[in-house]
């Protein structure tokens, strides 16, 4: 009975196809390489854009339409009184506005701390 160290492993020579193939993959420079199909397919599609000139506003009764009701008021909101409203995370609601109130809609948002602690948000446009 042999061990398992003596275990003998048996190459087979490669035929000559194969050969052939590697040599002519290894001379072929990186960038000259075809894809296959490449011909067949059809040129690349181009994206439409949608105009940007109009930034639209949220749909009447959304959340984001009773936000922006508040954070247009003189005075403002502040945050507890915003996540009590949408029933968000905190975290959500400041990504909220920072990304679709002032980004994406393009309002000057202000944020202001009270001698309270309590944050504060207006919108200017």
């Amino acid at each position: 009975m042999k061990s398992s160290s003596a275990v003998e492993s048996v190459r087979t020579p490669m035929s000559p196809a194969s050969e052939n193939s590697t040599k002519a993959r290894s001379e072929t420079p990186l960038g000259q390489r075809s894809r296959v199909g490449a011909e067949s397919r059809s040129p690349a599609r181009t994206k439409t854009r949608v105009s940007r000139g109009a930034k639209p506003g949220p749909r009447p009764g959304s959340k984001a339409a009773k936000v922006l009701a508040l954070l247009k008021r003189p005075q403002g909101a502040g945050l507890k009184e915003l996540l009590k409203l949408t029933g968000w995370q905190p975290h959500s609601m400041r990504g909220f506005l920072s990304g679709t109130v002032s980004r994406k809609m393009g309002l000057h948002l202000i944020s202001t701390k009270a001698q309270s602690g309590e944050r504060r948000y207006t919108v200017k446009p």
